[in-house]
């Protein structure tokens, strides 16, 4: 997909407006102001006073704020918009944004559901925006060493992650139906995508709750997706596991024709095989930090970002079959989910344009695995 360029540069920062004061976006915040490629023009937060409070508590007394993004954006030449958002108001704000004329860098998941994904991936075809996905653990630079370690294994039989956690949340999270499927797992599915270079093809996930939860819904499941070319990645997790706990990026072990990689998810990757040792090295930046450089690169040379719309979509489909699979008791087809959710968007889109969009895509898989899967692969 082609977008629209913004030159800017160190001497020249990308303007942009964050929406979103709370927690996740103080700590955008902070990042925001150690980076020499951005400056920023205000904090849009429909609470007002929260915003003010999150400029003053930066040292930003004078920063303007208010509670509609695109009227700040207009207000202060903003250019961008970074979009820190709970997940129901992603599609609302980054659509809005994207018709004003506004690239978006947005928080995960893309949407609250695959349908309303969709409906911004045409909507970025639409406007000629980018929108990209700050899915931050592909900055990793252990798990860039780790998928160059792959790469070397020949043929994959399975990939495994293990993350056993004891968080005690409170909040939203502990009132979710499935607070470790929907709310956690993603990350891990899409590094699984991201190591393999494949796309799911189906998922199988059994989610329960032990008796000893202080969750309300399942926050214990285990999930067997089939992946291109037959490789199986396998996802079991915990979000109530007391003792043992694993990295927050959870232990990954990758089998293959010629040998084991094993990742503990806070160290470097470790390769069992009677293969080359050496791994290429992997990206100079990570997490959100790293999200954000990749994002102002982007604009300033139109190339196709990790992370970006498109690209990103599957990784809350796996999500969503996980969860589909939960619920039914079968296996689920990935394309069954995709289609689902596109004959959902369809209905459900109040935009002409965007809808006209997206009834001209042959096939979801196809225009979401075009020339954007080359921002990942």
């Amino acid at each position: 997909m082609r977008f629209r360029t913004i030159p800017s540069s160190p001497a020249d920062p990308l303007r942009v407006v964050l929406v979103g004061a709370g927690s996740m976006g103080r700590a955008w915040l902070a990042t925001i102001a150690d980076s020499p490629e951005v400056t920023l023009t205000g904090i849009a937060d429909l609470n007002v006073a929260l915003a003010r409070d999150a400029a003053d508590s930066a040292g930003l007394p004078y920063l303007p704020v208010g509670a509609d993004a695109e009227a700040l954006a207009r207000q202060t030449g903003a250019q961008a918009l970074i979009n820190v958002t709970v997940p129901e108001a992603h599609h609302p704000v980054t659509s809005a944004a994207l018709f004003a004329g506004l690239p978006v860098l947005g928080e995960k998941p893309v949407a609250e559901n695959v349908s309303r994904a969709l409906s911004l991936a045409a909507a970025a075809e639409v406007t000629g925006e980018l929108f990209m996905v700050s899915q931050s653990r592909r900055w990793n630079p252990q798990l860039a060493a780790l998928r160059g370690m792959v790469a070397r294994l020949g043929a994959i039989g399975t990939v495994s992650t293990a993350f056993f956690r004891s968080e005690r949340f409170g909040g939203f999270r502990d009132l979710m139906a499935y607070p470790l499927l929907v709310d956690m797992a993603i990350h891990a599915f899409d590094s699984a995508r991201f190591l393999l270079r494949a796309e799911p093809v189906t998922a199988y996930c059994q989610s329960y709750n032990p008796p000893w939860s202080w969750f309300a819904g399942d926050a214990n499941a285990t999930v067997v997706f089939e992946m291109e070319g037959g490789t199986r990645y396998v996802y079991n997790g915990s979000w109530c596991s007391p003792g043992g706990i694993t990295s927050w990026n959870g232990t990954w072990r990758v089998s293959g024709e010629k040998g084991t990689a094993l990742w503990d998810g806070d160290h470097e990757p470790v390769l069992d095989a009677e293969v080359d040792v050496s791994a290429p090295a992997g990206p100079p930046y990570s997490g959100i930090a790293g999200a954000l450089q990749v994002f102002v690169r982007a604009l300033r040379t139109g190339e196709l970002p990790s992370g970006e719309v498109h690209e990103n979509v599957m990784s809350l489909a796996m999500v969503e079959a996980a969860v589909q699979s939960a619920t039914s008791g079968r296996l689920e087809r990935l394309d069954d989910v995709l289609e689902r959710a596109h004959a959902q968007a369809l209905r459900d889109e109040t935009r002409p344009d965007v809808r006209n969009a997206l009834a001209r895509w042959p096939s979801v898989r196809d225009r979401l695995a075009g020339a954007e899967r080359l921002g990942m692969l």
